[in-house]
């Protein structure tokens, strides 16, 4: 795959499992080419390495702290992206370092790298991500697709996308 969009993180815990939610909602909304492939990567870590592989441009989505207001988004790239990851708040930010490790020792890196992150309001048990949050989807799947515009695909949408995931 030429490009791979990996959204991360635990359904259980509110706005940890914001790049889930997001990959989702992109799974939904839009139809992407062949050469680009969603894939819902939940709290896997080393085990996605087998999923990845070979991916020249890899985007990950994933809830980042960064003493940032809650729900904002960001784009972290190349060196960006490890030193992102350096506040971690959950395991699976551990199996994503890792991950991120074992592909540059392998020399199965991608050629670049991007992280869109997204600063969570709550991390604790629940199901649904935060008000603020789940407001912030459009902006974080727009910040996707600009990305992924900026290497060259262009998605179209499926239908027009709802936006089922905060609680208001």
């Amino acid at each position: 795959m030429s490009i791979s969009v990996l959204g991360i993180g635990n359904l259980l815990m509110s706005d940890e499992g914001v790049g889930v939610h997001a990959i989702r909602a992109l799974d939904e909304g839009y139809r992407f080419p062949g050469d680009v492939r969603l894939i819902d990567g939940g709290t896997m870590g080393l085990d996605l390495l087998f999923y990845i592989e070979g991916t020249r441009r890899l985007l990950i989505i994933d809830a980042v702290n960064a003493d940032l207001p809650p729900a904002t988004v960001k784009l972290y790239e190349g060196r960006q992206v490890p030193a992102a990851l350096c506040q971690k708040f959950s395991v699976h930010q551990i199996g994503l370092q890792d991950l991120l490790f074992a592909m540059d020792i392998t020399g199965s890196a991608p050629e670049e790298i991007c992280l869109a992150g997204v600063q969570p309001s709550k991390v604790e048990m629940g199901l649904e991500l935060s008000a603020p949050v789940g407001a912030a989807m459009p902006a974080l799947v727009a910040a996707v697709l600009g990305k992924l515009e900026d290497w060259g695909v262009r998605a179209k949408g499926k239908t027009e996308c709802v936006w089922p995931y905060h609680q208001e």
